[in-house]
């Protein structure tokens, strides 16, 4: 137990701690704020400006100290600017504070300086960016995502019956009720002929712009020889490390060919199983043109003169036509093109004829693409979400040939989905060569090349102009080192 005398010791001080300071406060805080006041003195003095004097960094010292002037205004009164390796580009800092008013120094106090926002502001835009990545491949085993999302489709699906409730019934379009568009028969007359026009101009573009494809994938390249990327996943790639074997390429591997079934009456029946073999496959192209309006005697199509009369949301009865006149044979607005045999094509003759080839290419490419995606938005196309089947149509087919991954799962019957123009006509994207005539592409700069549509390769190097459209993904604005220690300083 402790004794009276140990009780009598216990404070409720703490060890180590007194109850004054060895000094007194005030002088404490008043020999910290010169020191202080010096330290910055001293800083000021070093990186001033050449024009500016002691006495001045000591006034803005002191208007520093009361809050009169804030550290940004130091900064553009005294210290001096840090050199710029961009020396054009200070026109711009100068036009931000064109409008600025300083008053000069009194006797008294630093007066800060007014700063204005100025009334225009220079904004540099482009329509085009400059590097933009080309579209991914997805894989066998990965679906297609949907051009519009579930939920986005389920959200204007509410709001479109919330808001048609107390609105009178909006009309339907004319292809849902067994008619075709008359604006758009001329254009699809003229997309008909743009890809007519395409074919036979890449055929003789071919025979002056060399196009190889690889013996065991399905990858092509335009140039004088082969890329020189591991890159090839077809059969025994293991054995030859990734490399390509190059062989003479078709216009099948510029020009993806794209097949649909042709259908008699586009709000018919859908096709069965056992009726996949008995219905003409056609280019999808083709049969969407047919669809839109275009006259072919070879595949013949039910044309209603009047709409349709929906019994319920499934089922229709064709309305009757006894009191119209017989049918006349209408004239094309457009002659219909014919495709070139293969024996009959002609290269061109000399360079103005081949630049010239390369521009009616280009035009022909972009018309059937513009013409391809106006007509798809009027009359539907579906697309499966597991392979690259295509149906033009409101409602997709029910052959059971899909076959993707785990198509056994869904009895080899196909998810169909809105399709894209990529769909419809599949882009091949190839590398773009940067100088034909100079050195060879290099394995080991590969992130600094571009690629494009291998139509629009072959135009460019047979002499077309490079489209805006392709710009970024060709990366033009890139430059290539010259060799590998040059490309391991990038950063």
């Amino acid at each position: 137990m402790p004794g009276p005398d140990q009780a009598s010791n216990n404070t409720t001080e703490v060890l180590g701690q007194t109850k004054k300071l060895p000094k007194c406060p005030i002088k404490m805080a008043l020999g910290g704020a010169v020191a202080i006041t010096g330290l910055g003195y001293l800083v000021l003095c070093t990186k001033k400006k050449p024009e500016a004097s002691v006495l001045d960094v000591a006034k803005v010292t002191a208007g520093v100290r009361s809050g009169q002037v804030r550290s940004g205004q130091v900064m553009e009164l005294l210290l001096s600017p840090k050199p710029t390796i961009y020396p054009s580009l200070r026109s711009l800092h100068i036009l931000e504070n064109y409008n600025t008013c300083i008053k000069p120094l009194s006797k008294s106090r630093l007066r800060l300086p007014k700063f204005h926002q100025p009334t225009t502001a220079l904004v540099v835009r482009c329509s085009q960016p400059q590097n933009v990545d080309w579209p991914r491949n997805y894989s066998k085993k990965e679906k297609k995502p949907f051009p519009i999302p579930i939920v986005e489709l389920r959200r204007a699906a509410r709001a479109r019956k919330k808001n048609a409730s107390n609105q009178p019934h909006t009309p339907c379009p004319p292809p849902k009720k067994g008619l075709t568009v008359k604006t758009l028969i001329p254009l699809a007359y003229d997309v008909l002929n743009a890809r007519t026009t395409l074919i036979n101009n890449l055929r003789r573009l071919m025979k002056v712009v060399p196009v190889h494809a690889c013996g065991w994938c399905n990858e092509i390249h335009v140039g004088p020889e082969g890329h020189p990327f591991r890159s090839c996943k077809g059969k025994n790639t293991t054995i030859r490390k990734g490399h390509h074997e190059w062989t003479q390429a078709t216009i099948e591997d510029v020009l993806i060919p794209v097949e649909a079934y042709h259908l008699f009456d586009r709000l018919g029946k859908r096709i069965r199983h056992d009726e996949r073999f008995t219905i003409p496959r056609i280019p999808a192209v083709v049969e969407l043109c047919i669809q839109a309006g275009v006259e072919l005697p070879e595949y013949p199509t039910k044309r209603r003169r009047k709409p349709i009369i929906r019994l319920n949301r499934s089922e229709f009865i064709d309305a009757d036509e006894s009191d119209l006149p017989d049918p006349v044979p209408e004239v094309p607005p457009r002659p219909i093109l014919a495709e070139i045999p293969f024996m009959d094509i002609i290269p061109p003759e000399n360079e103005d004829e081949r630049i010239i080839l390369a521009d009616q290419t280009i035009e022909a490419w972009e018309q059937m693409k513009k013409g391809c995606k106006r007509l798809s938005s009027m009359y539907p196309v579906r697309v499966c979400g597991y392979c690259p089947e295509v149906h033009v149509g409101p409602t997709g087919h029910k052959a059971q040939n899909c076959g993707a991954h785990k198509h056994q799962q869904r009895n080899g019957q196909h998810g169909w989905q809105a399709a894209v123009l990529n769909d419809l006509i599949p882009p091949r994207y190839v590398w773009h060569v940067p100088d034909v005539n100079g050195a060879p592409m290099e394995r080991e700069l590969r992130n600094f090349y571009g690629k494009a549509p291998a139509v629009v390769e072959i135009c460019v190097q047979a002499g077309a102009a490079v489209p805006d459209e392709y710009r970024a993904t060709m990366r033009l604005d890139i430059g290539i080192p010259s060799n590998l220690k040059e490309a391991e300083m990038v950063v």
